[in-house]
């Protein structure tokens, strides 16, 4: 097909022309990373099915992502990868306070591959995983669950699997210029001065540099890590970009960088619960946010993300297992407790799929912890083969 009219302008996209026939995949992934949308001319008999595809994903984003593996099967296996991929940050982040800029960041790929397979199988397993949080390892785990989250939301939005490796890549490397701030500054518990702010801003273009030295590292990635700040209505940094100037990638990464950014503790505030962290992102759509793709992000996690603690309305205590974006007060959910907050075998109930006059349905939300239940403790007992 002839490319004749891109939704940004042709400088912005790294093509050699304006108005060319793709001719391999990778042209097409070039604009798939930087473009919603493009023009095209062909006959009508050929763009006729494609058309009809573009409908079909985009009814995707209010259908459950779909599973190959159940939670019970997947848990273990993300619990290993997320282990995994957590040391190779910690030690990309040793390398970087140390003065060591080699960075080997091919190793990177195969551990986002693994992160990939596991979200494909079972997206809410990683989910589980990204919600086990220590306020004294933000950065490295900040950057794990940002990977985490892009992947799962590229799925979401219907992005083929050949993208979802590098989408993740975007996502583990956003902040990597952080790691050039002092930490005096990055740490401080204070609010910071205008020209402490200023010094944080300039984490952007300082990870756009670290990445540069890696001629491996594909361009998208450099351009989400220096434009992943930018805003719609062009007032962001370091560039104030224009809407039509920032890259699809780079508007995907910064609504998941803020939903984890406002819902982890900090050295210098507590994180808000899930339901504020969703009104703050749907306040600034159109402004500082991508308003079609805040409005799927909400979808995809839901009003009772995975892995949060519910009483329901029989009384029964249950974990959330699974989202429905088409039916967000009816979740997928493992009941954990009896009425009497009696400990029973585990049952997954799909809420959406109970009839109207049955009497499940949630209540309320429950802090982690909650009647002796804890996330992190069914992680583990499933990990162990769920012994009690």
């Amino acid at each position: 097909m002839k490319v004749v009219n891109l939704d940004r302008p042709w400088t912005d996209v790294p093509v050699l022309f304006q108005g060319f026939v793709l001719t391999d995949p990778g042209q097409a992934q070039v604009l798939r990373q930087y473009c919603e949308w493009v023009v095209v001319e062909d006959e009508e008999r050929r763009l006729a099915p494609i058309i009809s595809k573009v409908a079909r994903l985009r009814k995707r984003t209010t259908e459950p992502m779909e599973e190959t593996r159940s939670l019970l099967e997947e848990i273990p296996r993300a619990k290993a990868t997320w282990n995994k991929t957590r040391i190779f940050v910690e030690r990309v982040i040793r390398d970087i306070e140390q003065g060591n800029n080699n960075l080997h960041l091919q190793h990177a790929r195969p551990i986002i591959r693994n992160c990939v397979d596991s979200i494909k199988a079972n997206a809410s397993a990683m989910f589980w995983m990204t919600r086990i949080k220590s306020r004294d390892a933000y950065t490295a785990e900040h950057c794990l669950r940002v990977a985490i989250f892009t992947v799962a939301f590229a799925r979401f939005l219907g992005m083929p699997d050949e993208d979802l490796e590098i989408a993740g890549l975007c996502g583990l490397l956003h902040d990597i210029g952080k790691l050039k701030v002092p930490p005096s500054i990055l740490n401080k518990p204070g609010a910071l001065s205008p020209d402490e702010f200023s010094v944080m801003q300039k984490h952007t273009t300082l990870g756009y540099k670290l990445l540069k030295q890696d001629p491996d590292v594909d361009s998208i990635i450099s351009d989400v890590t220096v434009h992943h700040h930018e805003r719609i209505d062009g007032f962001g940094y370091p560039h104030q970009l224009e809407e039509a100037q920032i890259s699809r990638f780079a508007r995907l990464v910064s609504i998941v960088d803020a939903f984890d950014a406002l819902t982890s503790d900090r050295c210098y505030r507590d994180g808000v619960p899930t339901s504020d962290a969703m009104r703050i992102l749907y306040r600034n759509r159109g402004q500082q946010f991508d308003t079609g793709m805040v409005e799927a992000f909400i979808r995809m996690i839901g009003v009772y993300p995975p892995g949060s603690l519910v009483e329901l309305s029989s009384g029964e205590v249950a974990l959330i297992v699974a989202t429905h974006p088409g039916k967000k007060l009816k979740p997928k959910v493992e009941v954990l407790l009896d009425a009497n907050k009696h400990p029973v075998t585990p049952r997954v109930l799909d809420l959406s799929k109970q009839p109207d006059e049955t009497q499940h349905g949630i209540l309320r939300p429950l802090p982690d912890g909650a009647f002796g239940i804890s996330l992190q403790g069914r992680i583990q007992q499933l990990v162990a083969g769920d012994r009690p």
